[in-house]
């Protein structure tokens, strides 16, 4: 049996490239030929597309996703969600989170790949069953990241916890692209021999070392790996899906994909990829290589956030100065990965610290209620100092954060019961109020019949 391959260029490879940009019709303009390649799936939705469709493009993310399930018929939709954050920034209540699901799979998702930003299982657990419950298969990612508490053991352990949640598959989901080729050799070799499930690895080009990294990962046993078509892979993306192919072709490791398929959907993305860096949104920077994420552990989009902030301050020659607080706020807070939201939240914190010239003087309120312990539990213990400093004696959570919220879709429902149409019209408003009710009532103003005024 040969390495499967998931094709994430209409997802995860936008969205690394460029801000998660390209429309329901480019997305679905090479997926007749996708749909035939051999893929184990094509990752199309969740992430970042959704709160794109509504903010950006003025599209419904669930029309597109009922327009590609339309096209695909041979492969598996695949989804990444994050826990009971969902496609949002917070916590969810556990009947939100349950009826998104429904939703996800009832309009096309075959496989929802579901991920904590702390790697707290109790984030997990609702998404995992809601999953199961509605005939969807759950496949569990945990973040990768390095630390003193990330090791082998630590995922391992994570691994085995995950197992007996209910998970059909595990990946190691590598967001920065550190995993280096002896510890991905060593960890997927632990985690074939501690657990039974099906091991994916997701990760990203950007310090310049993932075709290593993937290939002994496949000499370790990994079963699928996550790679994008030629025109949306490498850089800041994942590692090209046509080379894996060619590489491993009449070997026991043979992705067998079909080359013509595979050629006519990359000529049909070529198009794309030129019309993004024409316009600018696809930046030749994102393309190359940057060894320092290796160092400082910061994900491209996190990079291009820091510069984005000090630029705006005027501060833009403290970038050194910032990359290396960085991994000092990370060890106060116990050394979260650094992945959505925990990747903004830290960076926002180390521009604080070096702007203002004192550590932890000025506090974004997400830092405040992480602290409080409102995102779950850290890896490894916070600072305490710190914690005084900034939530005083104030109480700490050790229980599951969504166990203090109440049930919201029902009063949702009633609340938009103006402008939603449908129960994914509410799923869209319960994650991005503003955004979704500008695009809903542009909605409803285009369906406005105009009005012929007949002269006397």
């Amino acid at each position: 049996m040969g390495v499967k391959i998931v094709e994430t260029c209409l997802r995860d490879g936008h969205q690394s490239l460029f801000a998660t940009r390209m429309n329901t019709d480019e997305v679905l303009s090479a997926l007749p030929e996708l749909d035939k390649v051999g893929y184990h799936a094509i990752e199309i939705w969740g992430g970042a597309t959704f709160d794109a469709c509504l903010r950006f493009l003025n599209e419904d993310p669930w029309e597109r996703l009922r327009k590609a399930r339309k096209i695909c018929k041979h492969t598996k939709l695949q989804m990444l969600f994050r826990g009971q954050n969902i496609l949002g920034y917070r916590h969810y209540a556990d009947d939100v989170v349950d009826k998104f699901v429904e939703k996800s799979i009832k309009n096309g998702i075959d496989i929802i790949r579901v991920f904590d930003a702390l790697n707290d299982i109790r984030n997990l657990e609702r998404a995992v069953k809601a999953t199961k419950k509605y005939g969807g298969e759950c496949q569990i990612a945990l973040s990768y990241t390095t630390s003193p508490v990330h090791t082998v053991k630590y995922y391992v352990d994570l691994a085995k916890k995950v197992e007996k949640l209910g998970a059909d598959s595990l990946c190691i989901k590598d967001m920065a692209g550190v995993l280096l080729p002896t510890t991905a050799y060593e960890l997927i070799s632990e985690l074939k021999k501690a657990v039974k499930l099906p091991i994916e690895l997701h990760s990203h080009c950007t310090g310049g070392l993932m075709e290593m990294t993937y290939q002994k990962a496949i000499e370790a046993g990994v079963d699928i790996i996550d790679c994008a078509l030629s025109p949306l892979a490498s850089g800041t993306s994942q590692p090209c899906t046509e080379a894996f192919n060619f590489a491993y072709q009449g070997t026991k490791y043979d992705p067998k994909l079909n080359v013509e398929m595979l050629n006519a959907a990359a000529k049909k993305m070529q198009v794309v990829r030129q019309k993004y860096i024409a316009n600018g949104l696809l930046n030749p920077k994102v393309l190359g290589f940057n060894p320092n994420i290796l160092i400082y552990q910061v994900p491209g989009g996190m990079l291009s956030n820091l510069i984005s902030q000090l630029k705006q301050q005027g501060k833009e020659d403290k970038l050194d100065e910032v990359l290396k607080e960085v991994p000092h706020v990370r060890k106060d807070l116990g050394y979260p990965p650094l992945v959505t939201p925990l990747s903004q939240m830290v960076g926002t914190q180390a521009v604080m610290n070096v702007i203002t010239g004192e550590r932890y003087k000025m506090v974004p309120k997400e830092i405040n209620a992480y602290l409080h312990g409102q995102y779950g539990q850290a890896p490894a213990p916070v600072n305490e100092e710190i914690r005084k400093k900034i939530i005083g004696n104030d109480k700490v959570i050790t229980y599951r954060p969504a166990d203090d919220l109440k049930p919201e879709f029902e009063k949702l429902k009633k609340q938009y019961k103006h402008i939603a149409k449908t129960d994914e019209d509410v799923l869209s408003l319960a994650l991005f109020p503003e955004v979704a009710m500008k695009f809903f009532e542009q909605r409803k103003a285009d369906k406005k019949p105009t009005r012929i005024k007949l002269k006397a």
